[in-house]
């Protein structure tokens, strides 16, 4: 597949995400889940990445977002959180790995071959917590 550059997937998609909650002291799995869109848009030579939604986790209702910036960097793309701290490279299909002790993520971007979908996958592991967080968008 030819490399999907983060330009290629400007628009606004519909978001799911699915979220696993192991609770490390042996207690009973939690789950939740969120819907919502995604918004790439194009900010000066970058891209915004802007999520919204509803989280629905343990009977309750809250709204949630993030905005991440894609940074156009000498030598491809970087994923970088809102403040302008580094998250990881934008390698659709390759593992990133981001360490933020005492938490590790470990995860997955990924672009259907048409560029239609989008899938996440996350596994965010430290001292008390062991979570995975299966995110899909479709284009609208």
């Amino acid at each position: 597949m030819p490399r999907v550059e983060p330009t290629d997937l400007l628009g606004v998609w519909d978001l799911a995400r699915r979220i696993v909650d192991r609770p490390t002291d042996g207690g009973t799995d939690r789950f939740g889940r969120v819907v919502g869109t995604l918004t790439l848009a194009a900010d000066g030579r970058d891209v915004a990445w802007c999520e919204e939604g509803t989280l629905r986790w343990r009977g309750h209702e809250l709204a949630v977002g993030r905005r991440l910036i894609v940074r156009r960097a000498t030598d491809g793309w970087v994923v970088c959180f809102d403040d302008g701290r580094r998250f990881h490279d934008w390698s659709p299909g390759a593992p990133v790995v981001h360490e933020c002790p005492p938490d590790t993520y470990r995860g997955v971007v990924d672009v259907a071959g048409d560029r239609a979908a989008l899938r996440v996958l996350w596994a965010v592991t430290g001292p008390g917590k062991d979570r995975r967080l299966f995110t899909r968008c479709t284009r609208r």
